[in-house]
């Protein structure tokens, strides 16, 4: 232990460390004194070069000028959504002054229905429910089922806004021909009475039916955009609610039913003489492409663009040279309001600091880093709010902003600061130089004092390595004595007290061996107790496995069950890839009538299993009850399945195809792998069952997805029902065994028996596997007509 007087002595002039501060000092002293000398002088050099490269204001009007450039292309953003709301103010405005003055309404009316019928009329279409005019007029107005009388013509309420709506016809044309470009524009009812005229004429009705089935029964403004025509109602009780001043709404960007175009619409309402009620809307659309186009004809400096994104970090335009530098991952989704929306969120951006981007601020400047090519890039990056408007994005309609964003390499934007960068970088590299020469002259006079104090300091240490020499020959009695009192002196008694506890420990080994060795036999006896409980639990969990294992093959159908149908020769084979495989097959027998199901649950072990089983179960239940017609079957067991799986709250599901024979007709309906049918050795049919179902248990109805199929099965017919296990098994070098190579393994083997068939499938298959290892269920049906 040391006294507290003795660290104090120990770092005065006497210690080690003070002889070596005292040389070492002086010599770094006369090394500053050079060298800073030197350097100050170059410095002052230095300052008068960069002068006229830098200049105080360079950085402050490079950022100036990408804002005002953020600012002028925001300007012309603007100019052109007010132009569009120019447009749509004037055909509200038309449309408004006829409900303002109903006299005036009445005669526009009365004159289009006699000057132009084909503009007022329309037809009732048996097949979709609604009606529509014919092709000829400029717009077309579609009439949904809900809106027309027993006879199916339109409600006389319903006539009246027809004929009024006509006036779209006189004001459309010329809008769409001026001004900034559009789609197309149009007029939509109230909500009792929500016609649909759009200028100019398109298949409206027929696309809806096809890309929104249930459109034509549901309320429209709820089907199409919900939350929009509340929040208009809400304005006309509090005029103060607007989250912008003025009506126009315009909606995020959104994929187009009858063009298949990204577009922006915009909407005015139309309210009644006393402005307590709305009655409808006049509206327009625009590509986004007008948008992008000015968006992505941004060009800062050589590699500079620019980007338009709501508020939200939903990127609306950009180009694909800005998309893949800012890291953005495209999707279209659906939307819960009937339009399918663009998805591509700075948000998810896979360069971190563009996600973490502070959209709520204007004008905001920030300096961020960019990996490319696995290097960090520097960017400057702005953001310009454009003016705020009133957005519908699947709800209520709410204030948006969006921001208009421009990013530019600062390698760019600052290449005359980095010039004068450079020439910093030169100057620095003489003051290295000078420095360099100086350090040589110090670390000469460095040595020359090591070497002056070397003899005394080298005695202590040479002491102490002979006697860790003898250390080493296991001599534990040495000891070393160093009269001077610094560093070496201390390590010198350190040593001292080191060579004493390793004697203490030599002389006391035997006695901390054995203790050591009783811990040591003590862990073990537990080690033993734990790994006798963890065989008995392998063995209860593979006891278990057995059962469900045997339970599973006991619910397939027997041999002697198939080979009782008399038409049909059916074969069989499942091999699941666990103990509990998840692949399910089943033939049901009522009467002359067979149901043959196939399935795969996602995965495969204990809970792929039971799902099996529970199918199995459900489809041999429904049998029983009679219910045998195909959809209706299929669709109750997914209502089964599903509340199982909710209530034991499993993540699975699994595709799953029936067979319904009669004798006469074979009928295929579900989602599963293709169906291989082979009629002779030149005839190989491959049906896809992708539009027959939907994955059941995903779902609680899925009655709208099912479908039926008809399929010719005559005698010497054969159809091959299979998992993905068969056609996705690998051979050694990561090959699929593959759906032509089963079917050629099936079509070489026409004409023997099912069983055959299948014999000869497995045999290939697993010749094609060869060692290796079984990763997925495999499971083959073969059906054969006698």
């Amino acid at each position: 232990m040391s006294l507290p007087g003795e660290n104090t002595t120990r770092l005065g002039l006497r210690s080690f460390r003070a002889k070596f501060v005292l040389v070492v000092g002086s010599a770094v002293l006369f090394d500053l004194l050079v060298t800073g000398g030197l350097a100050l002088w170059n410095v002052q050099r230095l300052s008068r070069d960069a002068a006229a490269e830098v200049g105080r204001g360079l950085e402050e009007a490079n950022q100036d000028y990408i804002r005002s450039y953020a600012a002028t292309t925001a300007a012309r953003v603007n100019l052109l959504l007010n132009q569009v709301h120019s447009d749509v103010g004037t055909l509200a405005g038309v449309l408004q002054e006829q409900i303002d003055r109903p006299v005036r309404k009445s005669q526009i009316g009365e004159a289009m229905a006699r000057g132009a019928p084909g503009t007022v009329t329309v037809a009732y279409d048996q097949k979709g429910g609604w009606a529509q005019n014919l092709p000829g007029p400029p717009s077309v107005v579609s009439v949904w089922g809900y809106l027309l009388d027993q006879n199916h013509l339109p409600l006389p309420d319903v006539q009246t806004d027809i004929e009024n709506s006509a006036v779209l016809d006189l004001v459309a044309p010329s809008l769409l021909a001026n001004g900034q470009s559009k789609l197309q524009m149009y007029y939509i009812g109230p909500k009792e009475r929500p016609i649909f005229r759009t200028a100019p004429y398109t298949d409206q009705a027929q696309t809806f039916d096809k890309l929104y089935p249930g459109h034509n029964s549901a309320e429209f403004w709820s089907f199409f955009f919900p939350g929009l025509y509340e929040s208009w109602e809400q304005w006309a009780r509090d005029p103060k609610s607007r989250p912008v001043n003025g009506d126009i709404t315009q909606t995020a960007p959104y994929t187009d039913a009858i063009t298949g175009k990204l577009i922006v619409s915009f909407f005015q309402p139309l309210w009644s003489r006393d402005r307590s009620r709305v009655l409808g809307a006049a509206g327009t659309d625009i590509t986004l492409d007008q948008l992008a186009e000015i968006v992505e004809n941004v060009k800062v400096a050589e590699t500079g663009f620019g980007f338009l994104t709501m508020s939200d970090g939903n990127v609306v335009a950009i180009n694909p040279v800005g998309e893949k530098v800012i890291g953005l991952r495209a999707s279209n989704a659906a939307a819960s309001g009937g339009v399918t929306g663009l998805d591509r969120s700075l948000r998810r951006s896979v360069q971190p600091e563009i996600a973490q981007l502070p959209l709520g601020e204007d004008g905001l400047l920030k300096h961020i880093f960019l990996e490319e090519n696995g290097e960090r890039v520097p960017y400057l990056v702005v953001l310009k709010q454009l003016q705020p408007t009133n957005l519908w994005a699947s709800g209520p309609v709410r204030r948006e902003a969006m921001l208009l964003g421009i990013a530019v390499p600062e390698r760019e934007i600052y290449a005359s600061l980095f010039a004068a960068q450079a020439g910093i970088s030169e100057a620095t590299n003489r003051i290295l130089i000078y420095q360099v020469l100086a350090l040589l002259v110090s670390l000469f006079f460095v040595i020359a004092a090591v070497f002056a104090i070397s003899k005394r300091i080298t005695g202590g240490i040479s002491a102490l390595a002979n006697a860790a020499k003898r250390i080493e020959a296991k001599d534990y009695s040495v000891r070393v004595d160093i009269p001077t009192r610094d560093e070496v002196g201390d390590a010198g008694a350190a040593f001292n007290r080191m060579a004493e506890e390793i004697s203490f420990h030599t002389e006391n080994l035997e006695q901390l061996v054995e203790d050591r060795t009783k811990e040591i036999e003590e862990a073990n006896l537990q080690i033993s107790a734990l790994n006798q409980q963890l065989r008995s639990e392998n063995l209860r969990l593979g006891a278990e496995l057995a059962v469900a294992r045997r339970i599973q093959m006991m619910v397939l159908p027997k041999a002697g069950e198939l080979e009782e149908i008399a038409e049909l020769e059916i074969a069989a084979y499942m091999r699941p890839a666990d103990e509990v495989g998840g692949d399910y097959y089943d033939v049901l027998q009522d009467g002359k009538r067979l149901k043959i199901g196939i399935g795969d649950v996602t995965g495969h072990g204990l809970e792929s299993g039971v799902l099996m089983l529970m199918v199995q179960s459900v489809a041999r239940a429904l049998q029983e009850m009679g219910e045998m017609e195909p959809a209706q079957f299929l669709n109750r067991v997914n209502r089964a399945i599903y509340k199982n799986l909710v209530r034991t709250r499993t993540n699975k599901h699994l595709s799953l195809a029936f067979l319904d024979y009669d004798g006469a007709r074979l009928t295929l309906s579900g989602q599963h792998e293709e169906l291989i049918v082979i009629r002779d050795l030149e005839r190989v049919e491959r049906i896809d069952t992708l539009d027959l179902g939907l994955p059941i248990g995903l779902e609680p109805d899925i009655s709208a997805f099912v479908a039926t199929r008809e399929i010719s099965f005559g005698r010497g017919d054969m159809i091959i029902l299979h998992t993905d296990g068969v056609t996705e098994a690998e051979s050694g070098t990561g090959e699929l065994f593959g759906i032509e190579r089963l079917c050629e393994s099936a079509r070489c083997r026409y004409g023997s028996s099912a069983e055959d068939v299948k014999s000869g499938i497995i045999e290939d298959l697993m010749a094609h596997i060869g060692t290796q290892k079984i990763h997925d269920d495999i499971t083959l049906v073969v059906m054969r007509h006698r």
